[in-house]
């Protein structure tokens, strides 16, 4: 089957032969053939001018009928502006479909182009980040959502992370953030209403401390007479029959004591309120106080190893960091048999500050990792409550973690022991003050 191509060269040469012809018959082939050349020229001028008057403005102008390759090249014209206009109206009616669906979203959406303008946003936006159309169409985003915490993330481009912030048109509701990247460097941002949750947040860990805060006290009565009756058992022969009743009550009472404190420990880390004020931490003197207190619990069980760094000091609140570092040093030595290794580390390099705890215990199952740090969760439950064990540790040191920005590091086989690392960043790192800066303080 001939082509378009074909069927004008044929015709081309066909014609040009017959002019030669007629030219060799008059005597003027050349002239002959220069006319003919000319004609075949202005013939495609005039189609050029056809289409391109066409091209122009498809839409008000019919298309150019015309003859040979022309009509061909017309034609491939008109399919291709066929299939774009059907291309076009499914994309159209997928866009359609998009903002219908958005728009019904309770959750604020806006469409960001590569840098940061804004390209389109739902009716949500309007209420909770107070957007309006069209005016705020192609504004920058960050210089309509000024909060510090917003225009941070946005900066530092890590979108793995949401940020919470107000609103800005509802300033008693909170908002959780998150920019997702798509296509060609542009993002979806979506915001969603956090307040409810935020409220029943707020509500739990009011009732955790106000629950533990007033078991306090019938814990402290109790365990007061405990405390008489078992000095009296030990002595008088009327109570020996009780003596192991009412040892194993004292220790049952000492242990919810343990449960209390660490409930409240874990409601003030909850809270948006500082357990203390942000200093300058001297961590080797905090390793000195917890590996005494774990020599002690261990009676000499345990061999206890540091290796801290003297001069290495973080910005943070001590409190916080003393009780991280006591769960998990105390944790290991009551988890790990007898005349196994417990070590400590404390170092810095390139990457920031890290605080190491290994031991040679049994080891916790890689199922159970990422959940040995939520609250009550047990690998072993007879084995935690045999070593007086709260469940709450490893929540206190991974929330005092995120309150220091550092991130918690759990490497562990079963029987291979456990490693715990905290990581915290460098710009918390910090020097031992100097001794002339201490002396003119005093």
């Amino acid at each position: 089957m001939e082509t378009a191509w074909q069927r004008e060269l044929w015709a081309v040469l066909s014609g040009f032969g017959a002019t030669a012809v007629i030219g060799l018959a008059s005597g003027h082939p050349s002239q002959s053939l220069l006319a003919a050349a000319a004609a075949y020229l202005c013939w495609h001028l005039i189609n050029v001018v056809r289409l391109y008057r066409w091209l122009e403005d498809p839409a008000a102008r019919p298309e150019p009928k015309t003859l040979g390759v022309w009509e061909d090249i017309v034609y491939a014209l008109v399919r291709m502006q066929q299939r774009h206009r059907r291309s076009k109206q499914r994309l159209s009616g997928i866009i359609a479909e998009f903002r219908t669906s958005t728009a019904a979203l309770p959750d604020a959406v806006v469409v960001l182009d590569p840098i940061g303008r804004i390209s389109w946003f739902n009716e949500a936006a309007t209420e909770l980040l107070g957007l309006r159309l069209p005016q705020d169409l192609g504004q920058r985003l960050v210089n309509l959502l000024r909060h510090p915490a917003f225009t941070s993330y946005m900066r530092r481009g890590d979108y793995t992370r949401s940020v919470e912030a107000p609103s800005p048109e509802l300033p008693d509701h909170h908002l959780l953030l998150r920019v997702v990247p798509y296509g060609d460097g542009q993002r979806l941002l979506i915001a969603r209403d956090v307040t409810e949750l935020k409220r029943l947040e707020q509500a739990r860990r009011d009732f955790v401390a106000n629950a533990s805060h007033e078991l306090r006290t019938p814990l402290t009565v109790l365990r007061g007479y405990l405390d008489m009756m078992d000095e009296d058992a030990k002595k008088e022969a009327g109570l020996a029959p009780w003596r192991v009743p009412i040892s194993d009550m004292l220790s049952q009472a000492r242990r919810m004591g343990q449960i209390v404190n660490d409930m409240l420990t874990l409601a003030k880390l909850d809270s948006d309120v500082p357990t203390g004020k942000s200093e300058r931490v001297d961590v080797p003197q905090l390793c000195d106080a917890v590996l005494e207190q774990a020599r002690s619990i261990s009676q000499g069980r345990h061999h206890i190893e540091a290796d801290v760094d003297r001069d290495l000091f973080i910005e943070g609140r001590g409190n916080e960091i003393h009780s991280a570092l006591a769960n998990l040093v105390i944790n290991a030595v009551q988890h790990t048999p007898a005349g196994t290794r417990v070590r400590v580390r404390w170092w810095a390099d390139e990457a920031g500050a890290h605080l190491r705890v290994q031991d040679d215990g049994p080891g916790i199952p890689e199922d159970d990792i990422p959940r040995v740090t939520e609250r009550f969760y047990r690998v072993d439950v007879g084995r935690s409550r045999g070593t007086g064990g709260t469940g709450l540790g490893l929540a206190i040191v991974k929330h005092v973690a995120e309150r220091h920005h550092a991130r918690l590091e759990i490497a562990s086989e079963p029987g291979q022991g456990c490693t715990f690392t905290a990581h915290f960043p460098a710009r918390l790192i910090r020097s031992p003050e100097p001794v002339a800066e201490a002396d003119a303080a005093n």
